[in-house]
């Protein structure tokens, strides 16, 4: 269905909630959490279960009106590495696509599975969803997002569809994970039992939640397919960025470039794996995946710092909307009201029944994550508070990870302060509100179906 009535920009949107969320600092009373070093990682700080305690009013921070201002700059630094990711990508993506082997790939993938989309989809579901199962991939989908867009359209569809295929089966895949050290194993390991326990399970679950993100992508994506006017994107322009150029055929020479980008991606997978490779290593791989398909495609000098500078200012908008997300929890933090928050949402759980404590973490958790979209950050600060109050309300401990779990990856797919999906979007050029109207029907859908594992592992531990 056609998006109608207001549109509201994401920029706008989000530097309302960083307005709103300076407001918060003013009513909700400041307090904070004991810390201690984490056992297992020194450099982290966890909080202490029961520590919480209101500030002194010597000790409490009183924001000048124009903080929000100052707090976007700090929002910036804390999420340089993003926004560098962003722009190395954004430069090195045209740099590829000047040599003409992204397109000609692009081409060749449509005319041999044009008429059936949906081997698309599952391929990106498959791929994605375990890539963030496994090892916490995110970051890494980032470089593929104008591809997919460009398929997608070569296909007639929209970005949305593209979208989807990227940022559901990440959410499914970061809120099922079974060994991803970034939220998993950490909170497996402050609750107290073993790591990577009970990934089977997990991985069945991540399976029935794919099948419901892929059933509402699908279904849209045939809709748009048959009626482009149905497209929730079909007043947003695509005519620059996103066209094939008229020399699409492959030869050996792009060949040899799609190798190189391929064999560079593969390469940042395993030594994410085996040495925790993260974005400054990816923004060095993409560079150099830059150069040598630059030396490939004969390019030149020139001409290769044009394509470079031209993509990258491409990204522009994309670089402001993270570094403008981050800010909303650096103001929340300056005004010593992140802790107040945790706290006075998981005091709602006390003394309630062990199936309604179950299901109350799974929303206290997504709740949290718009505050802490961290995943590592989220455990931290959340799991100390919910692992002994899963104890006081009989719920396993399992079961508390679980929640966690379900709270930060699933929530992952629509809420603003996460940088790298609003990144993604303003890469795609989705609207946010775009997003949320695709999106919410199938959260609702997400959110039931992880309420009945969430009970279901109440009574049947694993």
């Amino acid at each position: 269905m056609k998006a109608t009535g207001i549109k509201i920009d994401s920029l706008v949107l989000i530097f309302s909630f960083i307005i709103f969320a300076q407001l918060l600092t003013f009513v909700i009373p400041q307090g904070s959490f004991e810390r201690e070093p984490f056992a297992k990682n020194p450099s982290h700080e966890i909080v202490v279960a029961g520590t919480y305690d209101m500030l002194p009013a010597d000790e409490h921070v009183s924001l000048p009106l124009w903080h929000f201002l100052d707090a976007i700059t700090k929002g910036m630094a804390e999420a340089q590495d993003i926004i560098f990711l962003i722009f190395i990508v954004g430069g090195v993506i045209e740099v590829v696509r000047k040599t003409g082997a992204i397109d000609a790939a692009l081409m060749s993938a449509v005319h041999k599975m044009g008429h059936n989309p949906s081997v698309l989809i599952l391929g990106c579901f498959a791929m994605f969803g375990l890539g963030s199962f496994t090892i916490g991939m995110g970051e890494e989908y980032v470089p593929l997002i104008p591809i997919l867009v460009s398929m997608a359209l070569v296909m007639r569809m929209d970005a949305m569809v593209a979208m989807a295929m990227v940022w559901i089966p990440y959410g499914i895949g970061w809120g099922c994970a079974g060994i991803n050290p970034f939220n998993v194993l950490i909170a497996q390991n402050i609750a107290g039992i073993p790591l990577t326990s009970g990934w089977e399970i997990r991985a069945l679950m991540m399976l029935a939640f794919l099948a419901l993100g892929f059933h509402h992508t699908y279904r849209y994506a045939m809709r748009v397919k048959n009626d482009p006017s149905k497209s929730l994107l079909s007043d947003v322009n695509y005519d620059e960025g996103f066209t094939p150029p008229d020399d699409t055929k492959m030869n050996l020479t792009r060949t040899m470039i799609l190798i190189v980008f391929m064999a560079g991606i593969g390469l940042f997978i395993w030594g994410s794996a085996k040495y925790g490779w993260y974005i400054t290593e990816l923004n060095t791989i993409f560079l150099g995946i830059g150069l040598v398909a630059a030396m490939i495609g004969r390019l030149g000098a020139t001409n290769t710092s044009e394509a470079f500078l031209k993509g990258a200012s491409l990204m522009i908008g994309a670089a402001l909307i993270v570094g403008f997300a981050r800010t909303i929890s650096v103001v929340l933090a300056d005004g010593q009201i992140l802790d107040s928050i945790v706290n006075s949402v998981a005091q709602l759980l006390q003394g309630v029944p062990a199936e309604v404590s179950g299901i109350g973490m799974l929303l206290v958790q997504s709740l949290c994550n718009f505050f802490i979209p961290s995943g590592s950050g989220q455990a931290f600060v959340t799991m100390p508070i919910m692992s002994p109050l899963a104890t006081l309300t009989g719920v396993p401990q399992q079961t508390a990870v679980l929640a966690f779990q379900f709270g930060d990856g699933f929530t992952n797919m629509f809420v603003p302060t996460s940088a790298l999906l609003m990144g993604g979007l303003a890469l795609g050029r989705v609207p946010y509100i775009a997003w949320l109207r695709f999106i919410m029907p199938l959260m609702v859908k997400i959110l039931l179906l992880a309420s009945v594992f969430i009970v279901l592992s109440i009574h049947f531990p694993f």
